[in-house]
């Protein structure tokens, strides 16, 4: 095997949770009055947090209202944050067979925390042993402060982890940690935008990635 363990980014990586950001982001803007924004349009936003997305959503427009904005979405999205969201296809499959060769996997994200938590314990259980977002006080992606602490904790070293993402952020993050990186692109950005970014691999699909993993 190639690594004793593999940390996931969250949004576009083993969740697809455009759809519930969207709702999310909409939800959030209307009830100030203002207009919505596209999904194409959020999927571009994703990545640097929430207080980031917001301000992206915000960007040009009413952004006094930056504060009422964050506070209605964190509170409207932590109550609906499985709106829309599951696993991409062959997730649970790969995560199982991961599992089953020993290999410990854990989820490093900007999520908030009490939303990440949720949505990794409903859609994948105990196959993913440890799950960290944003907390206050703590820098979000790329700094490396939770896979430091996620290493740690699974008492693994840099040169046994990988970690796996599907953005310029999760790049940078695990280079910022020592550690290998490996790129997806089904999730919300394409292979040539992550190359461009400094991927090194980029996977396609799952089972390939899996693969590559337990050789």
């Amino acid at each position: 095997m190639r690594y004793r363990s593999v940390i996931f980014d969250l949004d576009g990586t083993v969740l697809n949770t455009l759809g519930g950001l969207t709702n999310a982001v909409n939800h959030s803007l209307t009830a100030f009055g203002l207009e919505e924004v596209s999904e194409d349009r959020v999927r571009q936003m994703i990545g640097n947090g929430t207080r980031k997305l917001i301000e992206r959503s915000l960007e040009g427009r009413a952004e006094e209202l930056f504060d009422r904005v964050y506070a209605e979405y964190s509170r409207f999205y932590q109550e609906n944050c499985s709106y829309d969201t599951y696993p991409y296809d062959g997730i649970t499959d790969m995560l199982d067979k991961l599992r089953s060769h020993g290999i410990k996997c854990a989820v490093v994200t900007n999520k908030p925390d009490a939303a990440a938590k949720k949505l990794i314990e409903e859609n994948f259980g105990d196959l993913i042993c440890e799950t960290h977002g944003n907390v206050p006080d703590v820098p979000v992606k790329p700094d490396p402060t939770f896979v430091f602490k996620t290493m740690e904790d699974l008492h693994v070293r840099p040169e046994e982890t990988v970690y796996i993402g599907d953005s310029d952020v999760d790049i940078r993050t695990g280079k910022n940690a020592g550690i290998d990186v490996i790129s997806v692109d089904w999730g919300f950005r394409s292979r040539d935008f992550l190359i461009e970014n400094g991927a090194g691999i980029v996977f396609s699909d799952p089972e390939t990635l899996t693969s590559y993993l337990i050789d």
